[in-house]
C-alpha cells in the first residue's frame, strides 16, 4: 500500500476539490474576462455606429421627400375642389382645416388624414403660392437638418420642383 504522502498532486497542480476548480467555490467571470467582453463590444460599436448614423440622416431626408410629395398631392386636390392653391397666407393648414383668411367656397373636409407633419428635423414645411420657382403652382421645400438655405448631404435643401 502506498502512503497517503506520495498519493498527493505536485504543488501548482492541486485541484481545490470544488466544481470549476476557482479558489473560494464561487462561479462566474473574472475581471479579465469582463474586461475583454467591455473591449470587444467598444470595438464592434465604433465600426457600427458611423453606418447607423449615417442612415439615420438619409432616412430623414427621404422621408421629407415623401412627405413633401404627399403635401403636394393634397395640394393638387384642393386647387381641384376651389380652383387655385392656397395662399401663402392661408398655409400648408388649409389642407386640414378651412381657411379663415378668405376660405374657399368649395372646401371639402380635411385633404390630409392628420394634421400637417413637420418635417424630420422639427420645423414646418415652407410654403409659397404663387412660388418663386414655381410662379403657375407653390414651392413648398424643407432646409434640412441645418435649417438654413443650400446645405449638401444632410444639410441639403429638399425641394418640391427637383
Amino acid at each position: 500500500m502506498i502512503p497517503a504522502s506520495f498519493r498527493r498532486a505536485p504543488l501548482g497542480l492541486r485541484s481545490s476539490g470544488r466544481a470549476g476548480g476557482r479558489a473560494g467555490g464561487r462561479a462566474g467571470f473574472t475581471l479579465i474576462e469582463i474586461l475583454v467582453v467591455i473591449v470587444v463590444i467598444a470595438i464592434l460599436a465604433t465600426l457600427v455606429a458611423p453606418n447607423v448614423f449615417q442612415n439615420v440622416g438619409a432616412a430623414k431626408s427621404a422621408t421629407a421627400k415623401s412627405q413633401i410629395e404627399m403635401l403636394g398631392a393634397a395640394l393638387d386636390a384642393y386647387r381641384l375642389d376651389n380652383g387655385s392653391y392656397p395662399t401663402t397666407q392661408q398655409g400648408l393648414n388649409a389642407l386640414w382645416e378651412k381657411p379663415q383668411i378668405d376660405p374657399p367656397a368649395n372646401w371639402r373636409s380635411p385633404y390630409l388624414r392628420k394634421a400637417v407633419p413637420m418635417d424630420p428635423w422639427g420645423r414646418p414645411y415652407l410654403y409659397l403660392a404663387p412660388g418663386q420657382a414655381n410662379p403657375g403652382g407653390f414651392d413648398l421645400l424643407s432646409y434640412g437638418e441645418d435649417g438654413k438655405p443650400g446645405g449638401e448631404g444632410d444639410n441639403a435643401d429638399i425641394l418640391s420642383w427637383k
